[in-house]
């Protein structure tokens, strides 16, 4: 499933996260799924939110430089090797993962992943038919 995927670029310095969140919060946004990377000036906190359009508004309302970008939802079967079992079903079909990061979910049996490929519609092509690509879109936006 294709997902919307809120980047906002962050000072690195004690307190800025906290206050990404406060605004998220005060405008009843939820987060689903929150990646933060680092480097030694600022920071990049990737996040899958339950509504990605307002988010950049008042985030960017308050200062915070963000976009919005496309990426991909996958279930994982939540046992031993349903990581790779998944994975390959992308790789063998020549998609390569830039990064992924764990979302919140309740699907029994499952562990939901967001995915950043090159071109998002056509691994969503992909893995559509597939158990990894049966999400209820509920499931990702908490809606």
């Amino acid at each position: 499933m294709l997902v919307k995927q809120v980047s906002a670029f962050i000072e690195n310095k004690a307190g800025r996260l906290s206050e990404i969140a406060d605004t998220l919060a005060e405008n009843h946004i939820d987060i689903s799924a929150l990646s933060l990377a680092d480097t030694a000036e600022y920071g990049i906190a990737r996040m899958i939110l339950s509504d990605p359009e307002r988010a950049v508004k008042v985030l960017k309302d308050s200062g915070v430089i963000c976009k919005i970008t496309t990426t991909l939802a996958i279930a994982i079967d939540d046992v031993p090797g349903g990581f790779a079992k998944a994975l390959h079903i992308l790789t063998d079909s020549g998609i390569e993962v830039k990064y992924m990061y764990a979302c919140i979910g309740h699907t029994t049996g499952k562990a939901l992943m967001i995915v950043s490929v090159d071109d998002p519609e056509i691994a969503e092509s992909i893995i559509k038919n597939t158990a990894s690509g049966e999400i209820n879109p509920k499931e990702i936006y908490r809606i």
